[in-house]
């Protein structure tokens, strides 16, 4: 609904209203509800600092997560599961501070939200209060229902996310595909009418068959989000390093790359090592008289 500036406004067309309009406050869930109704589409992207955040804000993309994906992309752990509540604190509250216009979404991270519906408010009021955010995100179905329930009642936004669910990597055993079979897909189904009725503004579908995933759309109310989840979700997220070709390796089967950021950063340096090593830099324009 609003943008940090007016190029991206200027670039799209003028019922994409959530990627133009007004400018002078962020998207709202009020703003990603009307989408719905509208049957208008919307990206969202991970950040994890200010640089990044502010370069996503000013391309209109209109919901930023500050992913505890942090913990695999930046922090060097294998999942997602040792991140703690003072790293996600420190990360969302640089890219609030990075951004004007888009909402943004908060994970709890594993162990901040578990235990109770109060441990949940306890944190998600810390990501509020101390970092500022939009909205926080939790992992979980019926199981999490009450302390979305709970969340919900104290006017904190709730994103879900049903599916696969990075966190429980480890009662996985890996990262498998949810939702297979029909008892798998009734689960899921539950699940998401569970989060919904408990009051979650929006819903992440990760990881579960495009035709499930369109079956959950159809029937929610609220939007759908969809990392590996097909096209007919009401929206997409991608985890920015996977999106910019910065992650070394495999990514998932559901990522596209974008660009090459990986090879453009890695020239860049080499260019820079071989400047040092012969001399031309710095320059008699880099240096002070």
């Amino acid at each position: 609904m609003n943008a940090s500036s007016p190029s991206p406004a200027q670039n799209q067309p003028a019922n994409a209203t959530l990627y133009g309009g007004v400018t002078n406050r962020r998207v709202t869930v009020r703003d990603l509800a009307a989408a719905k109704q509208r049957g208008e589409k919307w990206a969202m992207l991970t950040a994890y600092d200010a640089l990044t955040a502010g370069v996503f804000d000013e391309a209109g993309i209109p919901v930023l997560l500050v992913g505890d994906s942090a913990g695999n992309c930046h922090l060097g752990y294998e999942t997602t599961v040792p991140v703690t509540m003072d790293q996600m604190v420190m990360l969302s509250a640089a890219v609030v501070r990075g951004t004007q216009r888009a909402m943004i979404v908060a994970d709890l991270p594993f162990g901040s939200y578990q235990e109770s519906p109060a441990q949940a408010m306890h944190n998600a009021a810390r990501l509020m209060k101390e970092a500022g955010v939009g909205a926080v995100k939790l992992e979980g179905g019926e199981r999490s229902a009450r302390s979305i329930e709970l969340l919900v009642e104290a006017g904190i936004p709730v994103m879900a996310h049903i599916g696969l669910t990075p966190q429980s990597v480890h009662a996985f055993g890996g990262y498998p595909v949810q939702g297979r079979g029909d008892e798998a897909a009734h689960q899921l189904l539950r699940d998401a009418k569970a989060v919904q009725q408990a009051g979650a503004f929006s819903v992440v579908l990760e990881a579960v068959p495009a035709e499930l995933a369109a079956q959950v759309t159809k029937q929610l109310a609220i939007p759908t989000v969809g990392i590996g989840g097909g096209p007919e979700t009401d929206a997409q997220v991608l985890v920015w390093t996977d999106m910019a070709g910065m992650t070394a390796g495999r990514v998932p089967k559901f990522v596209k790359k974008y660009a090459d950021l990986r090879g453009v950063l890695g020239e860049a340096a080499r260019e820079f090592a071989a400047d040092v090593r012969t001399g031309a830099f710095p320059a008699e324009e880099h240096s002070f008289h």
